[in-house]
């Protein structure tokens, strides 16, 4: 009974202890009002990313062309005026978002995942196994990672799903370097050997007991590596690599507007906005999180 009560009361510190750690980290971020900014201006893209289809219909105003309306400046009919195409640029601006954030998550997602993999198997079984994943993670890391997602674009196609693979496997060896060093900064401490002589998996140390250790900096590059992903779509999609139109995206959109950007620059100045918002934003989130989960900073 005696020892039922200790361990309950351990798991009690703990779960308090997890809580007051996220109040300390949330206390921080909120304190910063330029992340506090780049937090809100990122939900309000995503509300509208998400409410695309109740504001505008997406085949009449966003795809289908109205040549009797091109051109228009911004007016009460059309907020930010229409396209060459007679397209409405409010209507592809607010879709543009939804491919735009929607291929940055996946990718970050796969990208994190594949990465989360490698990095964690390096550092934590190190020798040989360290030495071989990440001599080759050195070899992507020598080519620019848009130099590389245009190489596997180019050889694989245009589409979403070509696109999705090549920014994930440009990003794996970032990510997977930062989850390595996190990783070696975690598991000579006690609590891991530990959980060596009690019999725990590998699998499980790893999963349970680095992870959520060394997350906060895999947080951080997750963030402003989102960031850089948007700009890298936007360029692919701008050299003609990436979404093709008439799919509205940002940058699409910029490459369309730039012929008839000396007469009517809304054309470009618009979704060359909507890009900055979007990279300023999240990198306002990142530069929050950053301090928020700096040890350094907690006093």
């Amino acid at each position: 009974m005696g020892e039922d009560m200790v361990k309950q009361d351990v798991v009690i510190k703990k779960k308090y202890k997890k809580r007051s750690q996220i109040k300390s980290i949330m206390f921080r971020y909120k304190k910063n009002k330029l992340a506090m900014v780049g937090f809100v201006m990122f939900i309000i893209m995503i509300i509208i990313a998400i409410s695309a289809d109740l504001i505008v219909d997406y085949e009449i105003d966003a795809v289908t062309q109205n040549m009797k309306e091109r051109l228009q400046t911004p007016n009460s009919e059309h907020v930010f005026g229409t396209d060459e195409y007679g397209r409405d640029i409010f209507a592809r601006i607010i879709f543009g978002a939804r491919i735009s954030l929607f291929v940055g998550l996946i990718t970050i997602s796969l990208s994190l995942t594949g990465g989360a993999i490698i990095g964690a198997t390096a550092g934590y079984y190190g020798g040989r196994i360290d030495n071989v994943l990440m001599r080759i993670m050195d070899i992507f890391l020598a080519i620019p990672s848009i130099l590389l997602a245009i190489s596997i674009v180019a050889a694989l196609g245009t589409g979403i799903f070509n696109l999705l693979l090549a920014m994930s496997i440009s990003q794996v060896p970032r990510f997977a370097r930062i989850v390595r060093s996190s990783i070696l900064t975690v598991k000579g401490q006690d609590f891991i050997e530990a959980a060596k002589a009690c019999g725990t998996k590998d699998s499980r140390i790893i999963i349970k007991h680095i992870i959520p250790n060394a997350i906060g900096p895999i947080i951080v590059q997750a963030t402003l590596t989102m960031a850089s992903t948007i700009l890298t779509i936007s360029s692919l999609s701008f050299v003609g690599l990436g979404i093709q139109s008439p799919t509205p995206e940002w940058g699409s959109m910029l490459s369309d507007g730039k012929k008839q950007m000396r007469y009517y620059p809304h054309l470009v100045i618009i979704p060359g906005i909507a890009i900055m918002l979007a990279v300023m934003s999240l990198n306002l989130i990142g530069d929050g999180l950053r301090d928020a989960l700096d040890p350094r900073l907690k006093n």
